[in-house]
């Protein structure tokens, strides 16, 4: 298991066809609260966090876009990409009420290996939808 107390930067990537109608702000409050796929990060620790969507199917653009954050914030701040965790939100990772998870997700969990990036999954967990997953409303993808 990584220590996150080592990260310094959350990337957390968004399904860019659900950010066009989702603002963020269970993502963003799941974070600040430590709950959901963040409630393993220490709540002591202060971290540096960005948000981006995958720029549409099939999301190759997070690549690109996180390659520019290494290359950035290493020749601005001297931070590694060692020092980055990329949190993929739960409405790419997960059956919900946006829609089921992204058909490209092997894909981009490669693009960002490739990076040598660490990754965590899943962001704000939706009580009914988690409801919905275990009696088997939702069962399409990975669960």
């Amino acid at each position: 298991m990584m220590d996150l107390k080592c990260k310094d930067y959350v990337v957390i990537v968004q399904c860019h066809i659900v950010k066009e109608r989702c603002s963020g702000y269970n993502c963003e409050r799941a974070f600040h609260e430590r709950t959901g796929g963040f409630a393993v990060y220490p709540k002591d620790k202060a971290y540096r966090v960005l948000n981006m969507t995958c720029g549409g199917c099939c999301g190759r653009a997070v690549q690109r876009k996180l390659s520019n954050l290494a290359r950035r914030i290493k020749k601005e701040e001297d931070i590694g990409k060692d020092r980055v965790v990329v949190q993929l939100s739960s409405c790419l990772t997960k059956d919900n009420f946006h829609s089921s998870p992204c058909p490209h997700l092997d894909y981009l969990k490669g693009l960002i290996a490739k990076l040598g990036m660490d990754m965590r999954e899943d962001t704000f967990i939706y009580e009914k939808s988690e409801q919905r997953r275990k009696e088997g409303l939702y069962s399409t993808g990975s669960q």
